[in-house]
């Protein structure tokens, strides 16, 4: 035992009394020293103090609580002065982070070695205290200690940590001057600094000026390129280490993945694996997990399924990886299952569990079960954590309760701009654009600084509105905020004069962007899409190709859903087989479904019928909601129906395609089918969603239903419509009332005359100046009748009228409409 108690932790005292130990007494501990510092004198250590329980105890100590309860003992015994124990007092209070403790008994020591100076500064460095380390280190240059190399390591890897260059800096010229700039250890730390303080050139002039590299310094510069976003400067560097004689370890690997999967590399990832497989490395957890996330951002949900199974040990950072990975590759009901595994096998969840499984909830829109994990996070205690309460705040709002979301904003007493930004894009996301607008208005009154991403916040809100006054006034803040130029403002600016109807504008903006993100190429392309402008978003995604951003899942989804607004089948069914041929995308159910609506709005329906027959997932709502809708548009009652059966089987609930389903049989004259349908609705309590329109007038939005009254202006409204229908019939309109059954054909008209649109349409005209454009904004497709009727109206009043239905934008100008009839 007393050999053991001789391996102390900081101090290599023997047992040899004649030893001459170099000692330092700091000027404030002594009053009765008469000798300069530094000063020699011997230490004796009695050979009883070793044997003694109390150091016995300290030596097994493994807790603070430990240390406390170990204490008393050693005062009673009268050995708190002894060098050994307070030696031992310290580095063990250093240990457990108690760094006040480890000072008051520093403080306490009347012959202070440099050794001790030592530990507590390491203590204060690993603790993280990073001024109390700073005043330390000038502490110990007053006291005439002279630091050793491992000082300065400990200094610079704070110095990094808390990503101050400036002092970092100061450091490291101090080492230069104590002599120690060859030295592997500190040197490899000055390069961490200088990476971690994004200074990624000097750190690899650092790296080359080291007389002799090992493996820790590679993996340092490997990990400071890959962090700072040069993938593939750090993928060189594995192979530079290579040759060098270096052979990447398990830290490489952990280091390389992350920046793999930051570029998507996922042939170069593929590798990195097999080479972890042929050592064993992937047996590691730390690996796999790195694995883990590399294969999910990657995209290769089904290889991460595989690795997280063959795992023999995960800890929570795997599960969590494995949860946020499902949600982020849309894999949201297998990301919810996940964490009810997790839950299951008694793994305790942690914050970054909490808002993976709330993003899965949000994704879903289940609110039933984000109030489960919601009801979690409080019982873990995690209500106090800013960032699981604004992911809370997300869910909320995604599952269509900003209500609860906006109780749980106002009662936080602390909010970071992310909590605020979360709020203004919930209340985006709700269609509250009132309530948006106000929360950034205050957000400004409060003196909180609003960044980009509340700025796309309120641009995402301001876009669904589609008014484009509100839109200038939101870009003009953009500008006077200089932060006009931030691609992701810039791209939510593009999107939103799009769907502002002002698409003009928005590729003005397009074409002056300096850097262009996939999202903004998305946009744009989606916006010519939506506009009917087929060719021109063809044109733009050859652009697109020849450049350096390559297009992702959502830029074909626009693509061929421009081709299937434009008509253009040959094409969108190129497109849909270069996807997977060329580009190695797997089509969503959403690809699936703008396929079908791209045959069957041409007329297709039986190649459609097939295409969905022949999908190798089960076709989902989205497909067999677009295959019914192309059966109303060319009456093919017959495979309407077989459509409608299988919605009604996936979602029994959605009185929307019911609504369909009735109109189909309207259009075919089916009126049995149709009151059958009637009745099935009201026996479940389903209902027609009611026609409701959008105008603005003087920075105040008015809003119209089908055939209501209330409105100020409905008498005047009415009596204009009724002479304006007379108008457009003397210009050749005649309306399409086929489909209106068991009612006289002066009613028809009447009921088609009061639809929404048009109302908001003769709102527009009666309180404009001539030539101004009528901008309207209905939350339905426009019927046919309309159609006809609003094409009439823009010939006989000269006025352009834009209008933005459910899924595109009509530009009505001189009696034509832009989709060409064809939407």
């Amino acid at each position: 035992m007393s050999s053991q108690l001789l391996a102390l932790h900081s101090l290599p005292i023997t047992n040899d009394t004649n030893t001459n130990i170099k000692t330092r007494t700091h000027s404030s501990s002594s009053s009765s020293s008469t000798s300069p510092s530094p000063l020699y004198q011997r230490i004796f250590i009695p050979t009883h103090v070793y044997r003694h329980p109390s150091a016995i105890l300290l030596e097994l100590c493994t807790s603070i609580k430990e240390l406390h309860q170990i204490i008393p003992h050693i005062i009673k015994n009268g050995f708190y002065n002894e060098h050994l124990f307070q030696t031992k007092l310290i580095s063990l209070f250093c240990n457990f982070g108690s760094m006040a403790e480890a000072a008051r008994v520093f403080d306490s020591v009347e012959v202070k070695l440099d050794v001790l100076y030592h530990t507590m500064l390491k203590g204060y460095a690993k603790n993280e205290s990073f001024c109390d380390a700073l005043e330390f280190y000038h502490r110990m240059r007053r006291d005439e200690v002279k630091p050793v190399v491992y000082d300065f390591t400990y200094l610079l890897q704070l110095c990094g940590a808390n990503l101050d260059l400036k002092r970092g800096r100061e450091i490291h010229g101090q080492l230069i001057t104590n002599g120690c700039e060859s030295d592997l250890f500190s040197m490899t730390a000055v390069v961490n600094l200088y990476a971690k303080c994004r200074q990624i050139n000097d750190a690899y002039k650092m790296f080359e000026r080291m007389p002799q590299k090992d493996l820790v310094s590679w993996n340092t510069l490997v990990a400071g390129y890959a962090q700072n976003g040069f993938a593939k400067r750090a993928l060189r560097l594995v192979l530079e280490m290579q040759e060098d004689g270096r052979k990447p370890d398990s830290i490489t690997l952990v280091s390389v993945l992350p920046a793999i999967a930051d570029i998507k590399a996922f042939r170069n990832g593929k590798s990195i694996h097999a080479y972890a497989f042929r050592l064993g490395l992937e047996s590691m957890v730390n690996v796999a997990t790195a694995l883990l996330d590399m294969y999910f951002k990657c995209g290769s949900v089904r290889t991460a399924r595989l690795v997280f199974k063959g795992m023999s040990s995960k800890n929570v950072i795997s599960w969590n990886t494995m949860i946020d990975g499902f949600a982020q590759n849309g894999e949201s009901e297998e990301a919810y299952a996940t964490f009810l595994q997790m839950l299951d096998e008694k793994v305790e969840p942690t914050n970054v569990t909490i808002m993976g499984a709330l993003h899965a909830c949000a994704n879903l829109g289940d609110l039933e079960r984000g109030i489960f994990v919601h009801k979690l996070l409080d019982q873990l205690k995690l209500d106090f954590d800013l960032s699981v309460m604004n992911s809370l705040i997300s869910m909320y709002s995604k599952c269509k309760r900003v209500d609860i979301a906006a109780s749980i904003f106002d009662n936080l007493k602390e909010k970071t701009n992310v909590t605020w930004n979360a709020m203004i894009l919930g209340y985006a996301q709700n269609g509250c654009v009132k309530e948006a607008l106000n929360l950034f208005c205050m957000m400004q009154s409060q003196d909180i600084k609003p960044d980009s991403f509340t700025l796309v916040s309120v641009i995402t809100a301001l876009a669904e509105l589609s008014v484009i006054r509100q839109a200038k006034w939101i870009h003009g803040h953009a500008i006077r905020t200089l932060m006009d130029k931030n691609v992701f403002v810039a791209t939510a600016l593009v999107d939103m004069y799009a769907k502002c109807g002002a698409i003009q504008i928005a590729r003005k903006l397009f074409d002056m962007m300096q850097e262009r993100h996939v999202l903004t190429w998305n946009a744009m392309i989606d916006a010519y899409g939506t506009h009917g402008l087929g060719q021109e978003a063809l044109d733009l995604f050859t652009e697109m190709q020849k450049g350096d951003v390559k297009p992702n899942d959502i830029t074909f989804l626009s693509v061929i859903s421009a081709c299937s607004h434009s008509g253009l089948v040959e094409q969108g069914l190129y497109y849909f087989e270069s996807m997977k041929k060329d580009y190695g995308l797997e089509p969503t159910m959403s690809h699936y479904g703008a396929m079908v609506d791209l045959l069957g709005r041409a007329g297709r329906l039986d190649d459609a019928w097939s295409f969905i027959r022949e999908m190798p997932i089960k076709p989902g709502i989205t497909v067999f909601g677009a295959m019914l809708g192309a059966c109303k548009i060319h009456k093919n009652v017959e495979l309407g129906e077989k459509a409608a059966d299988k919605l009604f089987e996936l979602d029994p609930d959605d009185g929307g395609y019911h609504v369909l389903l009735a109109n189909m049989y309207a259009s075919a004259s089916m009126w049995d089918k149709l009151a059958r349908v009637r009745i099935a609705m009201e026996k479940t309590g389903l209902r027609k969603t009611p026609g409701c329109s959008l105008v603005e007038l003087r920075n105040e939005i008015h809003t119209f239903y089908s055939g209501s009254t209330k409105h100020p202006q409905s008498k005047r409204i009415y009596a204009f419509l009724e002479t304006l229908g007379d108008e457009i019939k003397a210009a050749g309109y005649a309306p399409n009332i086929g489909s209106i059954p068991d009612v006289e054909e002066d009613v028809k008209e009447q009921l088609v005359s009061s639809h929404s649109e048009r109302l908001a349409i003769a709102f527009g005209l009666l309180n404009t100046r001539p030539g101004t454009t009528i901008h309207v904004r209905k939350n339905l497709r426009v019927c046919d009748d309309c159609h006809d009727a609003t094409k009439y109206i823009s010939l006989v009043t000269g006025r352009e009228i834009i209008v933005r239905d459910m899924r595109r934008f009509h530009h009505f100008k001189n009696g034509n409409c832009s989709c060409g009839d064809y939407w």
